[in-house]
């Protein structure tokens, strides 16, 4: 969004700045902008109406690159331990070029109400939903990487109109769904310093600006972390948090993983769970190490769809699996569409190297306990990168107020398992109501 970002080819044009968020929700002449339009002054606190079109040369032009891909040679194993096969990406760009339809996903995102508002230096993009019931709950979720705005679509309905979603009219929530900086059609941070800690202290500011002094919060992935910390640091504002990924790792497991012993007497959850672990932290860190250590060599993500949607399926081996299934024919949680709208919107808003950066910025180790003492709300699902054991749990949160533990689902739970996230919002926060 800076005059320094190349432009994406969207259309980019500004309409007069409404007085309010109302106002602007009522608008029906909102501003279609491109993922590079110009941003307004720093400090500058209005919200403004936010759509996004992609012209057709962008689009285009990635139906041509996907088309000329040059592909390597095959895996020399039968399984997908060198990595994403190439059967499963040449299924995936052959539907990519051939029946996928951005336009649907773009009229889906653009039939939401989506703003942006200037946050300490940056334009951050948000969905804000808000329920027809009184008295709705504030919810601020925040999505991480490979993932976005994308994962949370299907969670929106089921909070803000529970009552068409087998819920309560107490169940209602006013959502909040931000793109977090440097992804998707937030802008790209212009200075150092976009860790988890800032972007929490960025989303307490944008609730206060939408006029919630008081909310809870929800996240996985980088969500976690930033969801976390927004208990942490401003715990006088947020009075419970949802977490799927949490942070719970007891220090002697972590001494387990580093080649110490185990401890002695290990339930059976907490020994799969240090399994899991071992695994993630000896085979699944690939993609996590690079970013970590060198983000911008990743070029070849912003010139090459393919080798941008192999990276993004690439985060962890159960993940992969599943989108290896669905791109097989199966019907899983996620569709080959749901897989493609998020790659396409990392490919549209030139964001694969931005979103990297975070790794880089991050000083908050993986899964270490991080101090939080307001209510919190534990989703537990089998194919995360582990699933957090109750005992564990209990120990990293010392009011934790409701533990579910899943029979299916994985690391982007919102999206996959939308019904059973949805389930464990509203009864994990009843009792705040």
């Amino acid at each position: 969004m800076t005059s320094t970002v190349p432009p994406s080819g969207g259309e980019q044009t500004l309409a007069p700045k409404p007085a309010t968020e109302e106002q602007a929700a009522q608008r029906s002449d909102a501003p279609i902008i491109g993922a590079a339009a110009a941003f307004k002054p720093e400090q500058d606190p209005s919200i403004r109406p936010f759509r996004f079109h992609a012209s057709d040369a962008q689009l285009a032009d990635l139906k041509r690159r996907i088309q000329a891909t040059r592909w390597p040679s095959g895996e020399l194993v039968s399984d997908g331990s060198q990595g994403v096969q190439l059967a499963t990406l040449q299924k995936l760009a052959d539907h990519w070029a051939t029946a996928y339809d951005w336009r649907r996903a773009e009229a889906r995102l653009n039939a939401l109400p989506m703003f942006l508002t200037n946050i300490d230096g940056i334009d951050i993009h948000f969905i804000h939903v808000k329920s027809n019931h009184p008295d709705a709950l504030p919810i601020i979720v925040t999505h991480g990487w490979p993932g976005s705005i994308v994962e949370e679509l299907k969670i929106i309905e089921p909070l803000t109109d529970p009552t068409s979603h087998g819920g309560r009219p107490e169940d209602a929530f006013d959502v909040v769904i931000p793109s977090m900086p440097g992804y998707g059609f937030s802008e790209k941070p212009k200075d150092l310093g976009w860790d988890p800690v800032r972007i929490a202290r960025a989303w307490a500011s944008l609730m206060d600006r939408l006029g919630y002094g008081q909310f809870v919060a929800s996240g996985g992935d980088w969500g976690d972390p930033v969801t976390e910390q927004l208990a942490v640091n401003h715990s006088d504002r947020v009075r419970a948090i949802h977490l799927n990924m949490p942070s719970a790792v007891p220090n002697e497991i972590f001494a387990a993983i580093n080649g110490g012993p185990a401890p002695i007497a290990l339930a059976k959850d907490e020994q799969q769970a240090l399994e899991q672990l071992r695994f993630f932290f000896d085979k699944g860190l690939g993609y996590a190490n690079e970013m970590r250590l060198r983000p911008q060599t990743l070029y070849a993500l912003e010139d090459s769809p393919v080798g941008l949607a192999a990276w993004i399926l690439d985060h962890d081996k159960e993940s992969y699996e599943l989108i290896a299934r669905i791109f097989d024919g199966q019907e899983e949680g996620l569709t080959r569409d749901d897989i493609l709208d998020n790659i396409t919107l990392y490919w549209l808003t030139e964001t694969a190297v931005s979103s990297a950066r975070l790794y880089w910025e991050n000083k908050l180790p993986f899964f270490q306990v991080q101090g939080v003492r307001v209510p919190v709300v534990v989703s537990a699902f089998p194919t995360e990168l582990y699933q957090v054991p109750e005992s564990w749990a209990k120990a990293a949160f010392p009011q934790l107020a409701y533990y579910q533990r899943h029979p299916k689902g994985g690391h982007f739970a919102a999206w996959e398992q939308p019904q059973a996230w949805t389930d464990d919002v509203r009864n994990g926060f009843r009792s705040l109501r």
